[in-house]
């Protein structure tokens, strides 16, 4: 039985998931947005960055979104971004499908990691993502652009928003350009702990 197709990011409280420029990746405000991940168990093993760290709420659902995860699809953007900043261990360790005009071969890393270059759409990289994942999910990774794609084709099954208590004013925000005349949405859980709200919709055509 295939998995779903979901996308988990954390969103600043005035709807942005990035600041505009990739030079900005890494300073303040994205820091405060991702604030919540910094102190999880979770993150320190996946990162390797050595024992210790949180339990809770927050490190089951960060644990739990890795888990499910059979395979994911980026945008070139995000896969130009985190080749800058990702540790030789990706923190994938799933084959990895990214959308790209770009004709490159396949990007082994250490850890189970393999970046594949689709060059033909955003349904071919679904499809061979699903084909990797088995009966795992698919997740969207970002960014804003290429989940807004998947979002307005009516391939997103399922999405989650860790709501941070922070404002952007400006950058990439998670909604713009959306269908919202054919996107209809069912909530499905809203936990909140004491760094970030996370909140979980289902998917339906309008």
């Amino acid at each position: 039985m295939a998995g779903k197709v979901f996308f988990s990011v954390s969103m600043s409280l005035d709807g942005f998931i990035a600041p505009e420029s990739l030079s900005e990746l890494m300073g303040r405000q994205w820091v405060e947005l991702q604030a919540w991940m910094f102190p999880l168990r979770f993150t320190r093993e996946n990162l390797k960055l050595g024992g210790g760290g949180e339990d809770g709420r927050d490190n089951d659902i960060a644990r739990e979104t890795f888990e499910r995860t059979g395979a994911s699809v980026m945008g070139k953007r995000m896969f130009d971004a985190g080749e800058e900043m990702w540790p030789e261990e990706a923190p994938f360790h799933t084959p990895v499908f990214v959308v790209t005009h770009e004709k490159r071969d396949p990007w082994d890393r250490p850890g189970g990691t393999t970046f594949h270059f689709v060059n033909d759409g955003v349904e071919s990289a679904l499809d061979r993502a699903r084909g990797a994942a088995g009966d795992r999910d698919v997740r969207i990774a970002g960014g804003g652009v290429t989940i807004l794609e998947y979002l307005n084709a009516g391939l997103i099954d399922e999405f989650s928003v860790a709501l941070s208590p922070v404002l952007f004013g400006s950058g990439v925000r998670l909604f713009e350009g959306v269908d919202a005349g054919r996107v209809a949405l069912e909530p499905l859980r809203t936990e909140a702990s004491p760094r970030v709200t996370h909140l979980t919709y289902a998917v339906r055509e309008r």
